[in-house]
């Protein structure tokens, strides 16, 4: 049997890692080319496969198309889950956006200057920043909600456009699996200030390191179907990993014996919106095509990351939950990314994550942010009415290949805009269209993208969306309260 060779980004990484990890145990059938920066620590993490047979390194960057072609010559997968991501990415929003949507770029130039391209199959690790605020009541959601990210949220800015760019490309085989947040031991270590960028009554469906590893290696299967490329659909561990982020926080904690995260954190150092987060209604469909979840209890998964901690992490229990709150306090004050310093030195950022100024000052107890009760299980939410579906525009009983012209229209229109052909390229695959959003901005952008990804018009104001879309737009109107369209 001919040995398929997979072509991984980011292997370095958290979630790379743990997919070039899954695809190393099927080098009987698999070999594995991976891209890294030629440094010290990834010198050492790579160095026992230096002479592997199975593995072929190359030593470069994501930016410079020359070592993105090498990786892609001769490739029958390309695993793009490089890039730069948070934290790095809040401290330098300008390169994350160079980085992660020139190394699309470079993904899409090299595959296609293959001359047998057709037979490359892309995979593209979007994340759920995409899909912006989704507090509750509308913190259900699936594949096709809006695309929009929260603002002065650049990596979701550089997400949002790197996709388009695989999914537009004319690549005929891609998909864009969208990452949740990822549990991983190390996360115990990821103090930063971004942590109170997260509203305490947010939610996140939430998948484990080892389930996103597994993944990566299954969507190379050949027993993966044709039916499922060139959509998109979110990543997770399923419903017992659906948590509100004061849940999240308690549990996080509660290994290094602090009870209850009132005593360590104020209630006004959390943000109260313009984060990203929800629990998906479409979450089982992905698990249905590529079985790559492990199924473990999450409290027994906590406990399985939090035995990996250092011996000195048991020691917090004894220290006093005053002297804890002291520690984490000059993270909220930051400068810059610190939610305590808007108040003084950013006005338009308070009022993007808090409301307004009244409303920050406003917050004085636990009681006001704590979350409310959210049913996990989604066909008792579903009965209960609290999973509000939200309106696409078009018949999703229906395939898009089957829509004509008078369909795509109202679509656009729903979207404050207009669809404006060509008629002839509707229902083929992959298809470039022009449509033109509320704004007259005209673009191009295949119907798979719009109505399958829920994208519309990258040329309108990325960066703060809420201020750049009007009532024309309903789509995406949905998504932002009245305070955001005041």
């Amino acid at each position: 049997m001919t040995k398929k060779t997979v072509f991984l980004t980011g292997a370095t990484g958290n979630m790379g890692w743990a997919g070039f990890s899954e695809l190393y145990k099927k080098r009987d059938r698999f070999r594995i080319k991976i891209l890294a920066r030629h440094s010290k620590k990834n010198i050492r993490l790579l160095r026992p496969f230096f002479s592997d047979p199975d593995v072929e390194i190359i030593w470069g960057d994501l930016l410079v198309y020359e070592d993105v072609l090498a990786g892609v010559i001769g490739s029958d997968y390309v695993l793009h889950v490089g890039g730069m991501v948070s934290p790095k990415a809040d401290y330098y929003p300008e390169k994350t956006l160079k980085v992660n949507v020139t190394a699309a770029e470079n993904i899409v130039k090299a595959v296609l200057a293959q001359p047998d391209h057709s037979r490359i199959k892309v995979v593209y690790i979007g994340s759920v920043a995409q899909c912006g605020d989704r507090m509750c009541p509308i913190h259900w959601g699936c594949a096709g909600d809006p695309v929009y990210p929260s603002a002065f949220d650049m990596y979701a800015v550089s997400k949002c456009k790197a996709e388009k760019i695989i999914v537009d490309s004319g690549i005929e085989h891609w998909v864009s699996l969208r990452q949740s947040g990822i549990l991983y031991p190390g996360i115990f270590k990821q103090i930063n200030p971004v942590a109170f960028h997260v509203p305490i009554s947010g939610v996140l469906e939430w998948a484990t390191i080892e389930d996103s590893g597994r993944l990566l290696a299954n969507v190379c299967e050949d027993w993966v179907p044709e039916e499922f490329w060139n959509r998109f659909y979110n990543i997770s561990s399923g419903e017992q990993y659906r948590m509100n982020n004061y849940e999240f926080e308690t549990r996080l904690l509660a290994p290094i014996g602090i009870s209850s995260v009132e005593k360590v954190f104020e209630p006004r150092w959390f943000a109260t919106r313009n984060f990203h987060g929800m629990w998906y209604s479409d979450a089982d469909i992905l698990e249905d095509y590529l079985h790559f979840r492990e199924n473990l209890p999450i409290d027994e998964y906590f406990r399985r990351m939090a035995s990996n901690l250092p011996w000195y992490y048991s020691l917090a229990r004894f220290v006093p939950a005053g002297l804890i709150k002291l520690f984490m306090k000059p993270m909220a004050y930051e400068k810059g990314l610190g939610t305590q310093t808007w108040i003084k030195d950013d006005p338009e950022k308070l009022e993007a994550y808090y409301g307004s100024e009244e409303e920050y000052r406003a917050i004085g107890s636990w009681e006001q942010i704590r979350p409310p009760y959210m049913e996990k299980n989604q066909a008792k939410a579903e009965a209960s009415g609290e999973i509000l579906h939200l309106n696409h525009g078009w018949d999703t009983s229906r395939s898009i290949y089957s829509l004509d012209a008078a369909d795509l229209e109202w679509a656009a229109e729903f979207r404050g805009g207009h669809f404006l052909g060509p008629e002839s390229e509707i229902g083929k695959k992959g298809a470039l269209f022009t449509w033109e959003c509320e704004h007259g901005h005209r673009f191009k952008a295949s119907a798979e993208y719009v109505l399958l990804g829920g994208g519309w018009c990258l040329d309108c104001d990325q960066r703060n969306i809420r201020k750049t879309v009007t009532e024309k737009n309903r789509f995406i109107s949905q998504v932002l309260s009245s305070r955001y369209l005041e």
